[in-house]
């Protein structure tokens, strides 16, 4: 299917030209129908009838399975959860923490993750520590930063697959085998990368990664899901619970825990919503399998970085073109960046600031048009 096709598709970019997709994707006409669908059954058929339950219940084990098979993991090594932030929850609040563990983290993880790990050092006495990843963008290897960080009561490390603020991919398998080597485990903010990178988690070896579908998958907010690998299952403990992470006895009380990762899933959530993803998925698919759309993506995002390059007054923060579709900027002079995201706006052209580093971050898609690349650089250079 061709591009311009394809992108009839969404009918956000009709009167608009998207630059933001990592901090909330587009949803194509597909998507839109499929949960409007899906409410449609579920009142039509009743929303308590037999027959409705036990559609709810096949659906979310279908979707289990495209996201397992976009991801690389089984269906049961997925807990569906509504975002990334939810799913870091969950293996923060399910550990043990006792007096004197200590978490690493990189310097560029998103708040929500930062708040989480502030709030378990405050209970437990849990000691933390940052390493300073956002150096290695342009030099240094970030898994000797990070191996230069580890410590002996080190009990988890967190970071992101790819950086939300520079784009920057850390080489998450390297990452984790050092780890491994002394037996700390992982977990990986996958906000930025499921959807963008092709993935198979089982052979990179991660424990856990979270993520989310509202931004690169285009799917609706409020669906998300969490990768528990087989081996690390008993390591953490539910910290939320509900009927849909137990199993239930002859009279309908719970007695065990499910097995697999459904174990971290609490009770009803909007079905909807679910098949909305797997219709996104399912649009993705349509144009490219993810090593080609992510091959679009990179192709695109280094025209775009070129062409902010050639801008007088424009420093991308990379040196070489991105490895990911989003290409981070400061513009210098007598405009500020803020000033330049809302003039962008009212021109009809969606980016947004960052505050550290102090930034513009603008976001390609594998169906973001060469044109529209070519049209945001001419207005900033109009602007500055």
């Amino acid at each position: 299917m061709s591009i311009e096709k394809h992108r009839q598709q969404f009918p956000a970019l009709t009167d608009k030209v998207y630059f933001n997709f990592g901090g909330q994707g587009i949803m194509s006409n597909a998507v839109l129908s499929r949960i409007i669908n899906c409410h449609k059954y579920i009142q039509e058929k009743g929303p308590f009838s037999l027959k409705v339950n036990l559609g709810m219940e096949q659906h979310m084990a279908s979707i289990r399975k495209d996201i397992a098979a976009e991801i690389g993991a089984t269906p049961s090594e997925i807990a569906l959860t509504e975002n990334t932030t939810v799913g870091c929850n969950i293996v923060l609040w399910g550990i043990n923490w006792q007096p004197g563990d200590h978490i690493l983290m990189t310097d560029c993880e998103h708040n929500g993750v930062i708040a989480i790990v502030g709030e378990i050092a405050r209970r437990f006495q849990v000691e933390v520590s940052t390493c300073p990843i956002m150096d290695t963008l342009n030099q240094e290897d970030p898994v000797e930063v990070i191996g230069a960080h580890l410590q002996p009561n080190t009990r988890l490390v967190i970071l992101s697959h790819i950086l939300w603020n520079t784009g920057q991919v850390l080489p998450l398998a390297e990452i984790t085998a050092l780890c491994h080597q002394q037996n700390m485990p992982v977990l990986v903010d996958g906000a930025q990368s499921v959807g963008m990178l092709p993935l198979n988690l089982q052979e990179l070896e991660v424990d856990f990664y979270s993520f989310t579908g509202h931004k690169w998958l285009c799917g609706p907010v409020g669906v998300g899901g969490l990768y528990i690998k087989s081996d690390g299952m008993e390591s953490i403990q539910p910290t939320f619970i509900g009927w849909r992470g137990v199993n239930l006895g002859h009279r309908g009380e719970p007695v065990s825990w499910l097995s697999d990762a459904r174990r971290f899933e609490v009770a009803s959530s909007a079905y909807p919503l679910y098949e909305g993803l797997r219709g996104a998925m399912t649009t993705h698919s349509e144009w490219g399998n993810a090593k080609e759309r992510y091959e679009q993506i990179c192709a695109l995002s280094a025209y775009l970085w070129k062409g902010l390059r050639e801008i007088k007054g424009v420093k991308c923060l990379k040196d070489s073109p991105p490895e990911a579709g989003l290409v981070s900027f400061q513009v210098m002079g007598n405009i500020y960046n803020q000033e330049l995201v809302q003039s962008l706006e009212r021109g009809g052209f969606l980016l947004r600031t960052l505050a550290d580093p102090d930034c513009v971050r603008a976001c390609v898609h594998y169906f973001t048009l060469p044109e529209e690349i070519d049209q945001l650089v001419a207005q900033i250079k109009q602007l500055l």
